[in-house]
């Protein structure tokens, strides 16, 4: 029986029910703020009680959408809770969206209320029924509100099917899918890593991560929460600041760039981070090398993780366990992972490459009014099409070889870019890859290798590269061209879009 199944049997109807009954003392820390605030399990429980009260005042009911554009704050992250116990559902919008960006998810989700940052009140204003500062030093905003509010509150009898959560998918590839999370996707996930990755009361998570994505939102957050840390909360990643954290806390959740910004600073040692249990890296692929050089630096095995808007986390390294560089590890307890023909559907054996599939009670209520969607991403029994291709190995560990749009279709051959990236990324002079397919007047697709290259080096050794390849590599896998830029193209949680690289070169092979 998994940690998930003893909470349901337990009659616990929800996830605020569920926060509360697993709630530390309620004097004992939850969050430092780097602004040199300090909220106790009381205090938070106690805000979020306010701002349910403060947000039920401006009309808004169960189930309605409450959108969010705010700079990272602990207000910020406790509307999320308050909108849980009020039976709403929290819709987290990129600080980086333009109004006319953030039209376009006000049209599609209808939010009962906008809150936003007071400069961007009179732009919102026109594409939302209901628009509220945070804060605001003229005029009211929702902290104002809050002051006057009690922190009593009688909390919403939802279920743990309700939706809690309305996430948009990055868009790289098209327009923007929001996944409707419920109470049981976010618990259950956040019950099952606490246990998986052994969070406890003496945790000090270093929180830098942004709270509009599921990594800082939920990943890191409800999984403190849930297990009793703490979290020193940081409204961004600052090198030279983690330097100095890393004695007073447990352990780090962040994305590849944490650790490559890392590696690069002269405070980084053994020594440094004595004090550190965990090391977790998600959001994006974290390349082997990376792996090597941080466990090599600091004695720490980076935990790398698979997951995404759709499902929260699927698979892991082990805790306990081999740390498998350029792999995202083991399903977790409670998550099915198969890896399937992305034509048939026949299921495929280990080793072979194809779209992996998921199933459990992590994966997500569907696309928002979108049936369409929803139906063409679940299989007949209930598995979920992640749109990533991966391979399990004999001892069942998962390794993504990229997004099924990223394939490569190269004179009828299937290139997958994990494969020629990796090979790609351990020649000396290259800091980072990224392989895509360009139109080839022969082959249908060329494979273009675009690298950035280490300090020092101005120039790429093409043909030195492509001759090395050519000795590790099938011929048709080899690279036709290696470019070299000076960094790529990423969204907000550090993925590379592949998709603006394609569009950038394709005219690289034309007569």
């Amino acid at each position: 029986m998994t940690v998930w199944d003893e909470a349901k049997i337990s009659g616990t109807l929800n996830f605020p029910a569920l926060v509360r009954e697993r709630m530390q003392a309620p004097d004992a820390n939850f969050i430092r703020s780097d602004d040199g605030r300090l909220f106790t399990y009381g205090d938070y429980w106690s805000l979020s009680g306010r701002i349910a009260n403060a947000l039920a005042a401006q009309s808004v009911g169960a189930g309605d959408r409450v959108a969010v554009q705010v700079s990272k704050s602990v207000e910020a992250l406790a509307i999320f809770l308050a909108c849980a116990r009020l039976g709403a559902i929290f819709l987290p919008l990129n600080t980086a969206y333009t109004a006319t960006e953030v039209e376009y998810f006000v049209n599609d989700a209808e939010p009962s209320l906008i809150i936003c940052e007071p400069e961007k009140l009179e732009a919102l204003s026109k594409s939302a029924r209901a628009v509220l500062p945070l804060d605001a030093r003229d005029g009211e905003s929702l902290v104002e509100l809050v002051q006057s509010q009690p922190h009593t509150f009688a909390d919403a009898r939802t279920g743990w099917d309700d939706a809690i959560a309305l996430l948009y998918t990055s868009g790289t590839t098209g327009k923007s899918k929001g996944a409707l999370l419920t109470h049981g996707n976010l618990a259950s996930n956040a019950l099952t890593l606490a246990e998986a990755w052994g969070f406890g009361p003496p945790d000090v998570l270093i929180h830098a991560l942004p709270i509009y994505h599921t990594h800082g939102l939920f990943t890191a957050t409800n999984t403190v929460l849930l297990s009793g840390g703490s979290l020193l909360f940081r409204r961004k990643f600052d090198v030279d600041e983690m330097i100095t954290l890393f004695p007073h806390a447990t352990s780090l959740m962040g994305v590849p760039t944490f650790y490559t910004r890392l590696l690069c600073h002269e405070g980084l040692t053994r020594e440094s981070v004595k004090h550190m249990r965990l090391f977790i890296s998600g959001s994006a692929p974290l390349s082997a090398e990376t792996h090597r050089a941080f466990e090599e630096k600091t004695g720490h095995a980076i935990l790398e993780r698979f997951g995404m808007t759709e499902t929260n986390m699927n698979t892991s390294n082990p805790y306990r366990g081999k740390r498998r560089a350029g792999t995202v590890g083991l399903p977790l307890p409670g998550v099915e992972v198969r890896v399937s023909d992305s034509m048939t559907g026949a299921l495929l054996s280990p080793g072979d490459i194809g779209m992996i599939e998921v199933r459990g009670p992590n994966v997500f209520k569907g696309y928002w009014r979108n049936p369409e969607k929803t139906a063409e991403g679940f299989r007949p029994d209930g598995f979920f099409i992640t749109g990533d291709l991966g391979s399990f190995d004999g001892e069942g560990y998962l390794t993504i070889s990229g997004r099924g749009k990223d394939l490569v279709i190269t004179g009828g051959l299937n290139v997958y870019p994990k494969e020629i990236e990796m090979e790609i990324d351990q020649f000396p002079q290259v800091l980072e890859s990224a392989v895509i397919g360009v139109p080839h007047p022969d082959l249908g697709e060329g494979v273009t290798a675009i690298v950035v290259l280490k300090t020092g080096y101005s120039t790429p050794d093409e043909p030195g590269i492509i001759a090395g390849l050519q000795r590790r590599l099938a011929k048709f896998k080899v690279p036709k061209r290696i470019i070299a830029v000076p960094e790529l193209p990423r969204n907000a949680m550090g993925k590379v879009q592949k998709s603006l690289l394609r569009q950038t070169y394709a005219g690289l092979y034309k007569s």
